[in-house]
């Protein structure tokens, strides 16, 4: 799974959570949730990922930039903690790239690895994943907005 789409969850989690210490840790289970599910990927060689993976990096960090400024002042801190959380443990990745390691143990990157369901001709499915969330996120967020400008 892409990082925007962890992001996107990230946010829903986020808008839903209480506090940033629940949103969190419900962020991550949303990372290994989404992992799981059939996704795209399998990349036909590294460079090919890396073209997509700094592209959607890109996208994931403006995604998490605009939702955090159009989240309200007293929600962006479990809202932030959600996308963190969701986002977190694809940190192996750049990490590996960057340093030639991930910062995780390796039965942590081990499992990560075994629970990807990926597949080279799912881009719609993961698409429209994408898209369910980014909807869900905005109807999650002006639903508790509209409910707390209510005296």
């Amino acid at each position: 799974m892409l990082v925007t789409n962890h992001v996107l969850s990230g946010a829903l989690v986020g808008t839903l959570a209480d506090n940033p210490a629940a949103a969190l840790p419900l962020g991550v289970a949303s990372h290994f949730a989404l992992d799981a599910a059939p996704h795209w990927g399998q990349w036909e060689t590294d460079e090919h990922f890396l073209r997509v993976a700094v592209a959607d990096g890109l996208v994931g960090l403006a995604v998490m930039a605009g939702v955090l400024a159009l989240t309200p002042r007293a929600r962006r801190a479990p809202v932030l903690a959600g996308m963190v959380g969701a986002a977190l443990p694809d940190l192996d990745k750049p990490a590996r790239l960057f340093f030639g390691r991930s910062p995780f143990p390796r039965r942590f990157d081990a499992f990560h690895g075994r629970i990807q369901d990926e597949a080279p001709h799912r881009f719609y499915s993961h698409e429209l994943r994408g898209g369910a969330l980014f909807a869900g996120a905005l109807a999650v967020g002006a639903l508790l907005a509209r409910t707390r400008q209510r005296p």
